[in-house]
Order: structure tokens, then sequence, then C-alpha cells
């Protein structure tokens, strides 16, 4: 969505309101350790997306839950915000992490090949023998 200063504001205020609810006063242990990482509420805040973060084993029960909570969770919320509308939730995985996590792991796992001089064209270069050939 564009962003211009009152709707990242209003994400804002959203996301924090969230927050507070999912981690003080939603008590289901299906959502324990998650991340609220990004709210995105419509121009005319009849929808927010909510974007959680959590392991990667655990993103069916965390869905199950979010959908079994979405209406309490949005009962909550448009008593918390005020506004004249409340907000649709619409609550997804976020898999940055796990990619970010799979990046890492690829940058750790160096092949023994890189560490072979190569020339301005990236091929091996042959090793001087000791012949003088």
């Amino acid at each position: 969505m564009k962003q211009n200063q009152n709707s990242r504001r209003i994400n804002q205020m959203a996301r924090e309101k969230l927050g507070h609810i999912l981690l003080f006063e939603v008590s289901d242990p299906d959502l324990e350790l998650i991340t609220l990482t990004g709210v995105e509420v419509s121009i005319d805040k009849s929808v927010c997306r909510a974007y959680i973060s959590c392991d990667r084993d655990r993103y069916e029960s965390v869905t199950a839950a979010l959908e079994r909570a979405k209406g309490r969770i949005r009962s909550l919320l448009g008593r918390a915000l005020g506004w004249r509308v409340t907000p649709e939730l619409s609550f997804h995985i976020d898999t940055s992490t796990d990619e970010a996590e799979t990046i890492a792991r690829a940058l750790q796992d160096v092949p023994p090949t890189l560490s072979i001089p190569k020339d301005e064209d990236g091929y091996p270069i042959a090793p001087a023998n000791e012949d003088g050939e």
C-alpha cells in the first residue's frame, strides 16, 4: 500500500494496540512466542492486515489459533482504537525471517572451491610447476 505520514501513524497505532492485545489480553497457549512484525491498515480503515512471525513448525497451529481468536481480538482492537469503523482482521504468517535464516545458513556453508585462486574471468589458475614448465 502507498504510505504517507498519516497512514504510517495509523499503522503504528494499530500495531501497538494489536501487539498489546496479543501479549496481554489473549491467553491461548498456541499464541505464545509469536512476533507481530507489521500491520497495514487500509485507507478507509476497514481492513487491517497483521503479519505474524513464529517458528516454522508452528505455522498451522498459530494460524488456527488466530482464526479462533479473531472475533475477540477484533472486539478488543475496536475498543482500544476508538475508530468509527472496527477493521476486519486478516492475519498472515511472515516468512521473511525464515528466508533470511536460509540465506545466512547458505552463506556460512562456503564451498571449498571458493578458496581456489581464479583469474579475472573466474577460471581456476593452474599451480605453477616446479620443473619450469
